[in-house]
């Protein structure tokens, strides 16, 4: 079984040769708010960010490329972080970077090959995900997939003043 490909898209490891067009996505100021992000990355960081998260185990992290099949062309990102092998336990975060590639269950197909990767392959027992409720995307996405709500992070978010609750998602 691959647990990394499915019938429109695959996963694969992030290489170096990613890094210009993952410096499009991350210096994307859209996507900022959903990443945490407050300033620009250089195309160096990226690389550094490449090379730090080699071993899975060790980092914590894995960056894997979603691609379409049809023609291998990479349309975003879906990281693991936060990984704890003794605890079975990862977050994680998806990017379909283009909205012309949004809505067309790229991500939905994503989430299901990590599920089955992460529980079957890595025998973890938990996959989590932390969501601004105000994201209703990223929301239908994960409930669609079998997550739980399980908590709420109170105006733990500020944006133009405003505090925003996030939503702690898991899948067990």
């Amino acid at each position: 079984m691959n647990y990394l490909e499915g019938k429109n898209i695959y996963l694969r490891a992030v290489e170096p040769s990613d890094a210009p067009k993952i410096l499009v996505w991350e210096n994307n100021q859209e996507n900022w708010r959903v990443s945490n992000t407050e300033a620009p990355y250089s195309l160096q960081a990226i690389l550094d960010h490449i090379h730090s998260i080699q071993n899975f185990r060790q980092s914590g992290e894995l960056r894997l490329m979603i691609c379409l099949k049809e023609n291998n062309d990479s349309i975003g990102t879906l990281d693991l972080y936060d990984a704890h092998f003794k605890h079975q336990r990862v977050g994680i975060g998806i990017l379909i970077a283009d909205s012309s590639n949004r809505k067309k269950g790229y991500a939905s197909e994503s989430l299901e090959l990590i599920k089955k990767y992460v529980l079957d392959f890595l025998e973890f027992h938990t996959i989590f995900a932390h969501i601004l409720e105000d994201n209703f995307e990223s929301i239908q996405l994960f409930e669609k997939a079998g997550f739980i709500k399980v908590g709420t992070k109170l105006a733990c978010f500020v944006e133009k003043g405003k505090r925003i609750n996030e939503h702690i998602y898991q899948y067990l």
